[in-house]
């Protein structure tokens, strides 16, 4: 008999609810921390100057609790003070590869319905980071899981090859880097970039910074396996854990404050309804 995964959203402090847990648990951390100053109705708001210092207690548990084969992703942005981009990401990830953590990979989160803007000195941005952070160098992955539609252009320029197409053909550029054309016959699927083109959340009026639910579940996808374990220590109104439920992922998820901590139970008992 198959049993349903188990989620469970914690009230409390992050660093605090943090040590309650085990070491080497969690296969896949995945959470969106709340930015430097922004938004200090909802959360309060970080200095940037202070977000380091702020953060590095959080990624030290975290560091804890991952199992060695396991992924940490962290959504992060830069803010614009005084016109101009703070570097408190940077320093971020320069001060926990001291702590012991390796910077894998970086995807960006492109937010294909951004809305037009600028200000005197630059335009809006449509994107965001997702940094990639491991313990170990081998760690699980499963990039057959994420591959997508090889499009429709495969039906044109497969279909006349040309003699070096047949070959792996060196750059034009001489860069090292070729490719042989020929190898993209007969596939359906081909592997994805490390660029997410995801539409914004629009729906959940709850919550001010709420990312959608195929952010976390592409992620999910790619590094954890049905019955795992995912962590959300900012779950806010539960995103990361619904996704996990979803797709048979046991989860747990952090939340400070009680509102979000409601709406979240709420929205993962209707989850658990639908499935």
């Amino acid at each position: 008999m198959t049993t349903e995964p188990s989620t469970r959203i914690i009230l409390g402090s992050c660093p605090d609810k943090l040590r309650e847990l085990d070491d080497n648990f969690f296969d896949l951390i995945f959470t969106s921390p709340p930015y430097a100053d922004q938004r200090k109705h909802t959360y309060g708001g970080i200095h940037p100057d202070k977000y380091v210092e702020w953060f590095l207690p959080i990624s030290y548990e975290l560091l804890r609790v991952l199992k060695p084969t396991g992924t940490f992703i962290l959504n992060i942005k830069e803010r614009v003070v005084d016109g101009e981009r703070h570097t408190y990401v940077l320093e971020l990830i320069l001060a926990m590869r001291k702590q012991g953590w390796l910077w894998t990979e970086e995807f960006m989160w492109h937010k294909k319905n951004c809305y037009p803007g600028k200000w005197n000195n630059r335009f809006r941005d449509s994107w965001e980071r997702l940094l990639q952070f491991n313990k170990e160098k081998k760690f699980k992955m499963f990039q057959e899981a994420v591959m997508i539609p090889v499009g429709d252009w495969s039906k044109t320029r497969l279909s006349h090859l040309s003699k070096t197409d047949n070959i792996r053909d060196e750059s034009r550029a001489k860069s090292g880097f070729g490719k042989r054309v020929a190898n993209w016959i007969g596939r359906s699927k081909v592997y994805p970039t490390n660029v997410l083109h995801l539409a914004t959340e629009c729906g959940n009026k709850n919550h001010s910074a709420v990312f959608p639910e195929l952010l976390p579940t592409w992620f999910i996808k790619l590094f954890t396996e049905e019955r795992d374990w995912v962590l959300d220590p900012f779950s806010g109104s539960g995103t990361t854990l619904r996704a996990a439920q979803t797709l048979g992922r046991n989860s747990i998820g952090i939340e400070p404050q009680t509102e979000f901590f409601e709406i979240a139970q709420n929205n993962l008992n209707k989850k658990q309804m639908l499935i």
